[in-house]
C-alpha cells in the first residue's frame, strides 16, 4: 500500500509551524515547565492536552506525573512529532488522541487536569468547547487556558480580531460553571487562567 505523499507546500508549512510551535522565542516567552508548576499536579493524575501540537507542554506534562497524558489533536502530523519526541525521550505514559475538542473523544469524569494552549481562539462558539471539558474534566478537577491578550501594543500572536479578551475568558468559563481560581499575565500580552470544576 502506498503512503500518502505529502506536497513541497504541505511540508514547508509544517515545518514552519513545528519551528513556530517549538522555538526558542516561545520558550522564552511562556517556559512549558513554569507554566504546569501553576497547577497542583499529583503523580496520580491524568493529563489532557487539548490541540497539543508539537508536544509543547505534553511531554513536560508528562515526565511530571505516572498518570496517562492524552495529547489530542486533529492533525496526524503533530501526533506523529509528539510520537518521536516521547519515543527519544524514553516516555511511556502519552495517548496520543486524533480528534477534535469541540467533540472530545474521552469518558465523562475521566481526566484531572486539562490544558489548553493557544488553541481556544480558533473556536466559535467556545461554549460548546468548554461543556465538553467540563463532561471530561472529574470533580474538583483543573482546566487551564493560555491565551494572548487582546493588546493593541502585543506585536505577537495571532490577528487582533481573533483573539479573546480575558475578560471574554472568564465569563465564559463562568457560563460553563467552572470556578476561576487563578488568573496571571506573562509578558503582559499573554494570559493564563485557571479554573475548577
Amino acid at each position: 500500500m502506498e503512503k500518502h505523499q505529502h506536497s513541497s507546500k504541505e511540508t514547508q508549512h509544517l515545518e514552519e509551524t513545528v519551528k513556530f510551535l517549538d522555538g526558542l522565542e516561545r520558550r522564552n516567552s511562556f517556559p512549558p515547565e513554569e507554566i504546569l508548576q501553576k497547577l497542583s499536579i499529583k503523580k496520580t493524575n491524568n493529563i489532557l492536552d487539548l490541540g497539543a501540537g508539537t508536544g509543547y507542554l505534553t511531554i513536560p506534562a508528562a515526565k511530571m506525573v505516572d498518570g496517562l497524558v492524552y495529547a489530542l489533536d486533529m492533525n496526524q502530523n503533530m501526533l506523529e512529532i509528539i510520537d518521536c519526541k516521547a519515543h527519544d525521550e524514553s516516555i511511556t505514559n502519552i495517548q496520543l488522541v486524533r480528534g477534535n475538542i469541540d467533540n472530545i473523544p474521552l469518558p465523562d469524569d475521566s481526566i484531572d487536569i486539562i490544558l489548553a494552549s493557544l488553541v481556544l481562539h480558533e473556536i466559535k462558539p467556545l461554549s460548546t468547547t468548554l461543556q465538553q471539558i467540563k463532561r471530561v474534566l472529574k470533580d474538583g478537577g483543573q482546566f487551564m487556558c493560555l491565551e494572548y491578550e487582546k493588546n493593541e501594543d502585543a506585536i505577537e500572536g495571532p490577528p487582533m480580531q481573533i483573539r479573546v479578551p480575558s475578560s471574554v475568558m472568564e465569563q465564559e468559563l463562568e457560563n460553563a460553571g467552572l470556578d476561576i481560581t487563578q488568573k496571571i499575565f506573562f509578558k503582559k500580552y499573554i494570559y493564563v487562567i485557571t479554573a475548577k470544576k
